[in-house]
């Protein structure tokens, strides 16, 4: 399929800007030929204006119409081949299996919300029926559910192309909720975006969605964000990367006339506890797993662990060791652009300048934008004093907090904010003896994880990926998962409304047969 260069809004192709983009393979360092041409402000404005036509009819819309067009997606995306697979490795570095499984898991977050959607529940319809004889005053008949908020625009991630791109989890659990998408394309990967957004259009032609129900827009630098993010037309934001850019879309959505949400995931340093028990019982098998998740796709993830936090023993030198092997025998690995990989080395070298941290071992480095592995230390002392130690390094980096008594341990986890994750490496001793660690873990992360790694997040119905400040906007809020839906969705109240005007999900006799509050009894009846 050729690729345009050009900005899709609904049903057309759009690219009149004289500004353009070109895509960088980080693999061979080499700029792709293709030129991707920022959207006008005419174009901006004709995609929000479709969008929210498209709203009209979207909100009104079946559930199992909508189901139907998710499902297409994923169809029309698995009928681009190998062409996606190849033009995402291009633009990413990243490995065909990476990738292959990447658009596995895209497709399986689009029918697991087409699932969602024909079971039907996901409204959270309740009923509290009438009661006019009720004294000393009658009870009105009150139903509620969640109805979808509007045009939302989605920002896709670097790091991952097509599980958090274009069709990615953002995209389909807005579309889900009944909500047109405008997706501002990332500059690492606009021709696999192209792909994928031409796969989307196709899908909703099919399904008989309506003209402006997806665009997506090419930009240069920050402009094009800013303008979709403050722009009148726009109801909700998603957005994922890092805390700077996110605490700036969330900042400038809080200052328009009408202030929107912004769900944004930010980062995080997903501290690793490991208990005195479990080290004594498995301190290599332990060194071996988390060098493997530090390292893991080069470090690129927001659950790389970026803090090892332990106490000082015997059997923490062990630890350290075989540590230290581990990461010495790893090789440097791509890195997706050249702002992440001299961001990461600006932030290693920065680090390890200081006094107080030392080098406990580092990876072969080489050749250009190829990131080294590296592992440091600092006293539990130090980290308490120092907070430019807390943030995040995003590449295959992380710091082993070592402290001296079980006190200094809570010291340094209040210390800490808002975590996507935190984990605990723990024996049957240990619960007993740290309790209280434990809920200290529990009250600063979204996910508590337990004698695993942080690296890699199950799609399905319990999962949450989310976290308190600042690891996201609003740590209430998942981005993976079928809970994902209830960012784009908001409550609407019907009081004594006539039986023909209420949405089916609200209606007597159920006649979606599905799952319902009725009277505060959860039924289907």
């Amino acid at each position: 399929m050729m690729i345009t260069g050009k900005s899709i809004i609904g049903n057309e192709l759009a690219g009149s800007s004289d500004s353009y983009i070109q895509a960088f393979d980080p693999s061979s360092g080499n700029i792709l030929q293709e030129k991707f041409f920022a959207a006008s402000e005419q174009e901006i404005e004709k995609a929000i204006g479709k969008a929210k036509t498209a709203f009209n009819t979207l909100k009104y819309m079946p559930d199992v119409q909508k189901a139907e067009f998710l499902e297409t997606i994923g169809n029309e995306i698995m009928e681009l081949a190998d062409e996606l697979v190849e033009r995402a490795c291009r633009e990413s570095g990243l490995p065909e299996a990476r990738i292959r499984g990447e658009r596995g898991r895209t497709v399986g977050q689009l029918k697991m919300f087409a699932e969602l959607l024909r079971e039907g529940s996901w409204v959270g319809a309740r009923i509290d029926t009438a009661i006019p004889d009720r004294s000393p005053a009658p009870k009105p008949d009150l139903r509620t559910m969640l109805v979808p908020v509007g045009p939302v625009v989605v920002f896709t991630a670097s790091n991952f192309p097509l599980a958090f791109s274009t069709a990615g989890g953002d995209t389909a659990s807005a579309l889900a909720a009944g909500n047109p998408v405008i997706v501002k394309a990332h500059e690492s990967h606009p021709g696999t975006n192209e792909l994928v957004s031409k796969a989307i259009i196709r899908a909703a032609e099919k399904s008989g969605m309506p003209d402006g129900t997806f665009s997506s827009l090419n930009g240069v630098g920050y402009s094009l964000g800013e303008k979709l993010v403050t722009h009148p037309g726009v109801s909700s934001v998603a957005f994922t990367g890092s805390f700077k850019g996110g605490k700036a879309l969330y900042d400038l959505a809080q200052k328009r006339e009408r202030p929107i949400p912004v769900f944004a995931e930010m980062g995080s340093t997903n501290p690793v506890v490991i208990f005195p028990g479990i080290l004594s019982d498995a301190s290599e098998n332990l060194a071996s797993q988390l060098a493997g998740s530090i390292t893991l796709g080069a470090g690129q993830f927001c659950t790389n662990p970026g803090l090892i936090i332990a106490l000082e023993g015997e059997h923490l030198d062990g630890f350290q060791s075989a540590l230290s092997k581990s990461i010495s025998e790893t090789s440097s690995q791509t890195m997706l652009n050249k702002g992440i990989f001299e961001n990461y080395l600006n932030k290693v070298n920065d680090l390890t300048s200081r006094k107080d941290l030392d080098i406990i071992s580092k990876g072969s480095e080489g050749g250009e934008l190829a990131a080294f592995s590296m592992v440091t230390r600092v006293s539990g002392t130090d980290f308490i004093k120092n907070p430019h130690l807390h943030e995040e390094v995003f590449g295959p980096y992380s710091l082993l907090v070592v402290c001296n008594s079980k006190s200094q341990l809570l010291d340094v986890l209040n210390k800490l904010e808002g975590q996507l994750t935190t984990t605990a490496m723990i024996n049957q001793d240990d619960i007993v003896n740290y309790t209280d660690v434990l809920n200290e873990m529990r009250d600063v992360a979204g996910r508590l994880i337990y004698n695993g790694v942080p690296t890699g997040v199950e799609v399905c119905y319990s999962m949450h990926h989310g976290g308190p400040f600042p690891a996201t906007t609003d740590g209430r809020f998942t981005s993976v998962g079928t809970e994902a839906i209830k960012r784009f969705a908001r409550p609407l109240c019907f009081q004594d409304s006539p039986e023909e005007l209420l949405p089916e999900a609200l209606r007597d006799g159920n006649p979606l047969g599905i799952w319902r509050t009725l009277d505060g009894k959860l039924t289907q009846e």
